[in-house]
């Protein structure tokens, strides 16, 4: 007989495993204070994650070994829009080939990224920057994917964050993985 399971998103996992759980701010600001009585670093990572691929995964794999709790603060779909009309991209964020950014919406790019080993928080921001947020939770580690030799991305919100104890470590980027590329991979399938 077939046994159907049902759980709802970030229940857990295999064998009981704890997953994570996508949360307010306000949520994970609120936890913080009880984190810091207990002496547990926190970590975050900011950023799209837009087709979750190996670079990714080995993004936050690296940043759970700097900490105790991490925290994954994710750009909304409103909030890349945000940022690519900042940078100056009157049409959004997109690809090469045209195709609006980001292409998973930030519901299920929240829940992908919960259901993470890594990850033990979720928490959506909608500015083009985290620097809010950021400035809000003060994190003891910011964890960012750099090319290694590039000027920081966020060097303001960076050195903001230093000035208050936390620490800024730039993690390269796995080489040959970007969510452009596999974009492109998909159109050169014709899909």
């Amino acid at each position: 007989m077939l046994e159907l399971v049902v759980r709802s998103p970030c229940q857990g996992g295999p064998k009981g495993t704890r997953l994570g759980q996508v949360v307010s701010q306000g949520q994970v600001i609120a936890s913080r204070g009880e984190w810091k009585r207990t002496g547990k670093g926190v970590v975050c990572v900011c950023g799209v994650f837009d087709l979750l691929h190996p670079g990714h995964i080995r993004l936050l794999e690296q940043a759970r070994s700097l900490g105790d709790i991490v925290v994954v603060a994710l750009q909304s779909d409103a909030g890349v829009r945000a940022a690519a009309a900042f940078q100056g991209d009157s049409s959004g964020d997109q690809t090469p080939d045209n195709i609006p950014r980001p292409v998973t919406p930030a519901s299920e790019r929240a829940e992908i990224l919960a259901a993470l080993a890594a990850a033990d928080y979720v928490v959506e921001f909608d500015e083009p920057s985290p620097a809010g947020f950021l400035a809000r939770l003060l994190p003891d580690t910011l964890v960012e994917g750099a090319e290694p030799g590039a000027p920081a991305a966020s060097d303001s919100e960076g050195e903001a964050l230093r000035r208050v104890g936390c620490r800024l470590v730039r993690i390269p980027l796995e080489p040959g993985y970007s969510t452009s590329r596999l974009i492109q991979r998909i159109a050169g399938l014709g899909a």
